[in-house]
């Protein structure tokens, strides 16, 4: 069993949205309640904090430098040196109680990232792929929760999770025509403890997810079946990435938020960043591409 270590007692709030960057040799993650993108060198273990001008929710590094950021209200190019940003579209603007969520690059470097009804939980808002020219297109409807968005390595099956639905699905993915068919269902979690939150694949094409109000990480395997449950000493991870030189390690955000005084007393370690070793490696994400 995959030993946890702390890494970075860093007490966010919700955090999510965890990426690591191959070019700079840094991880990349968000809290969302509290505005702020954080990154770490593992080299170092040096940290850096910035606050952002509002709700800062997935991110993805680009491949000309800086940031493309899915802020709550929608997408933008950033510069966290700066805090310059450059509104690229927003998001759902005619319904105020979605914004982003989940997201992550594609294998062509598109940015796909989906919304949530953070005011009524109804399944109102959708999944969108923006692409080099800042084109946006709508990949799925009907959603409630945007989560568990990654790609297989072959970039022709794209993961995703509606929390709410407590279901994870595969899809057939074309990067070409940003068809998105095939809809079948990889795990439904009626019999876990916890709800689907973010995730990635590794190099053996197994797909790992960090439960919500589950207290554990779960590793699938391709057809659905639990392989692997890594337990948490929190209530409530968040996402996962894997990270460093060699891809070995995967990183594990958490949360504190929602959680009543007692709870967080019981668990000050809630809201840090975690990693293990699970003797498998990952998949870097590929920079934004505009």
């Amino acid at each position: 069993m995959s030993e946890v270590h702390l890494i970075v007692d860093c007490q966010n709030i919700l955090g999510e949205g965890l990426t690591w960057d191959p070019a700079a040799r840094h991880l990349y993650w968000v809290d969302i309640e509290a505005s702020e993108i954080w990154s770490l060198d593992p080299a170092t273990g040096r940290t850096s904090t910035h606050k952002a001008q509002e709700r800062v929710t997935c991110l993805a590094p680009r491949a000309n430098d800086g940031l493309i950021v899915a802020f709550a209200s929608g997408f933008a190019l950033y510069d966290p040196t700066t805090g310059e940003r450059k509104d690229l579209v927003a998001f759902e603007p005619e319904n105020p109680n979605t914004r982003l969520n989940d997201g992550r690059t594609d294998r062509q470097g598109r940015l796909v990232a989906g919304g949530f009804d953070e005011r009524e939980g109804k399944f109102v808002s959708s999944v969108v792929r923006i692409d080099q020219d800042h084109r946006v297109t709508t990949l799925l409807t009907g959603v409630a929760c945007a989560n568990g968005i990654c790609f297989s390595a072959d970039g022709r099956t794209m993961y995703f999770a509606d929390s709410p639905a407590r279901t994870m699905w595969a899809y057939d993915y074309d990067g070409q025509t940003s068809a998105v068919t095939n809809r079948r269902v990889l795990n439904r979690f009626d019999d876990q403890p916890g709800l689907p939150d973010g995730s990635c694949i590794d190099a053996e094409g197994f797909i790992w997810n960090a439960q919500w109000n589950g207290r554990r990480v779960v590793r699938f395997a391709p057809d659905g079946r639990v392989d692997r449950i890594v337990p948490m000493p929190v209530l409530n991870p968040t996402c996962v990435t894997f990270g460093g030189d060699g891809l070995d390690t995967l990183y594990i955000t958490t949360a504190r938020y929602l959680m009543t005084p007692e709870q967080f007393a019981a668990e000050p370690q809630s809201g840090a960043l975690f990693a293990i070793t699970p003797g498998v490696r990952g998949i870097a994400d590929c920079a934004f591409c505009g």
